[in-house]
């Protein structure tokens, strides 16, 4: 592969335009936008608020096969779809999602994409970007210090120290800070009791700002928080401590979408941030309902793979925001799928198409779910250099035994040049009106009815279990009047089942839920299965140890 520039050189050799030329081509008048330098900018919410009524094009979802250390390139994918579309004629937009810091520094790398197919500018979208996800951390640290506040000064609300459920934030991998005890130093400090730290983008403040429709929204979803219990068990809301109010203050300006673009300067929304291994890991609705009023079509991404990225944007999102998507792609690699086979990651530049065929398995398996949705479906092969003849012939032609069909795209070295022939069918199947969406299970199943629904139905285990403790939670939440929420399944992205190292299709499993968390404002219930963490650790060589400043002042390191 040695030659090809990298993704941080190809995007900070972009020809951008100056982004209300990128406004433009949507019809968002230069006045509505509020530019962040020359690039970047928010979409005023008396704009967003002027396009209510206006017909809605076609949502295509990019979803993905399980992630591997082989690389999949969703996001690319995504990005040179939305280019492709433009390139054949049709008036698209995107939706993407921020990045996160910690992954930054960690090992995942950015969120922009790569190669031709790149969102930019780069740089700022991997880094502090607009400032949403600051104001969205001083925002849920606020309600933190509120509480702690409130039991110092008497503790009207009788809140048992025991029993706070609100935790701290911070977007950084920092495991060191997962389980703390605050308030020590004496009682000039308060009450010590134990606490931690979840990272930024599994705080319910990100998820509320994700799912609220307007800043009125924003401000009742903050207020049904429920930060812990009474001695009697019953909830405290945020509402009881007034602290919405000063929370969607600091919100107001992260609630509008992020205007940037693409590397052929078509528009792109980049708003909102959550996982989606410990949150719902889509972007903001306000975003994707208001580039669906403003394009034919709009393209945007679930996290990780359709396990789980997919059945949350089909379960929570779509369900709760009203949306009704037209056709999804699920993204495939030759690489990851012969990893998926039983190849090690030195031995992928090797032909192996048994083991391609062998992989394919994990491919089916997210067919197979994206169909029970209702959502008609095609496969973009995401082609890599070492790619032979053999290999992707084999992907093509399981893809047929499924229905579905696979188009070989070479967006990453191309742009939209190597898209095209994926443009102009998804488009034709986003237009055919064959969808027919419908979430996974009903409203009015139990809630622990719904986690082994999916585990069932999505993982294709054998059962859920949970101790009676768990149980019993779920039971007096739906005795609260929360059994209608759905469900939001915090797993490892790296498998069906809750083993990360086990690969391919698995069925039969069993998936243990060892602890619920009731998210009141966003609106679901959080299962954290197996051993998955909402504060990931930085790796042994992070890649905060390669990131620098040069002689010039420019960013290297960034992937």
């Amino acid at each position: 592969m040695t030659g090809f520039r990298t993704d941080i050189e190809i995007a900070r050799a972009a020809d951008k335009k100056p982004i209300m030329e990128i406004g433009a081509k949507l019809g968002i008048p230069s006045g509505e936008l509020l530019p962040y330098g020359h690039d970047k900018a928010k979409v005023s919410a008396a704009f967003i608020r002027s396009l209510a009524g206006r017909p809605q094009g076609r949502l295509i979802l990019v979803t993905a096969i399980n992630p591997t250390p082989a690389g999949e390139g969703k996001t690319t994918t995504t990005v040179g779809l939305g280019d492709g579309l433009n390139r054949i004629g049709k008036r698209a937009a995107l939706c993407i999602r921020e990045a996160s810091l910690g992954p930054n520094f960690g090992m995942k790398g950015g969120a922009a994409g790569g190669g031709y197919a790149q969102v930019v500018p780069m740089e700022d979208m991997n880094l502090h970007f607009t400032g949403d996800f600051h104001a969205i951390t001083t925002a849920h640290n606020l309600l933190s210090a509120l509480i702690d506040n409130h039991i110092y000064w008497g503790n009207e609300l009788e809140i048992d120290t025991r029993r706070v459920t609100w935790r701290r934030v911070m977007d950084m991998n920092d495991r060191a800070l997962r389980q703390i005890v605050c308030s020590l130093g004496g009682i000039a400090n308060g009450f010590p009791r134990e606490a931690g730290f979840d990272i930024t983008v599994a705080s319910e403040v990100m998820a509320i700002l994700c799912l609220a429709s307007d800043l009125e929204d924003l401000e009742r979803r903050l207020g049904d928080i429920i930060v812990g219990y009474r001695r009697d068990k019953s909830p405290v809301f945020a509402r009881d401590l007034k602290a919405q109010g000063a929370m969607a203050v600091l919100l107001k300006d992260a609630m509008q979408p992020n205007l940037v673009q693409t590397l052929e300067n078509n528009p792109a929304f980049v708003h909102g941030g959550p996982f989606a291994n410990i949150a719902h890991g889509c972007n903001s609705v306000v975003a994707t309902t208001t580039a669906l009023r403003l394009a034919d079509y709009v393209v945007t991404e679930a996290g990780f793979g359709a396990d789980l990225g997919a059945e949350k944007f089909f379960d929570i999102k779509c369900r709760k925001a009203g949306l009704t998507p037209a056709a999804a792609v699920i993204v495939a690699t030759v690489r990851a799928l012969k990893m998926n086979g039983g190849v090690k990651k030195d031995d992928l530049g090797a032909e192996d198409v048994a083991a391609v065929r062998e992989g394919c398995a994990n491919l089916g398996r997210h067919i197979e779910n994206v169909k029970q949705f209702g959502v008609p479906a095609i496969v973009a092969i995401n082609h890599f250099a070492s790619d032979t003849e053999a290999e992707i012939e084999a992907v093509k032609a399981f893809a047929a035994e499924q229905g579905v069909e696979a188009v070989l795209c070479r967006h990453w070295a191309e742009g939209s040049a190597g898209i095209e022939e994926l443009a102009h069918k998804v488009a034709d199947l986003a237009d055919s009106g064959v969808a027919q969406f419908a979430p996974l299970y009903a409203d009015e199943t139990g809630l622990f009815d719904k986690i082994d629904t999916i585990v069932k139905r999505i993982y294709r285990g054998s059962e859920a279990i949970a101790d009676k403790s768990v149980r019993d939670q779920l039971h007096q939440w739906e005795r609260q009047g929360y059994g209608h929420l759905p469900v939001c399944m915090a797993k490892t992205q790296y498998s069906f089942s809750t083993d990360p190292n086990l690969r391919g299709a698995p069925t039969g499993h069993v998936v243990p839920v060892r602890e619920v968390r009731l998210a009141a404002g966003a609106g679901f219930v959080v299962a954290i299965c197996g051993e998955i963490m909402t504060m990931p650790g930085l790796p042994r060589s992070p890649s905060s140890e390669r990131i620098f400043l040069n002689e010039r002042g420019e960013i290297e390191g960034l992937f």
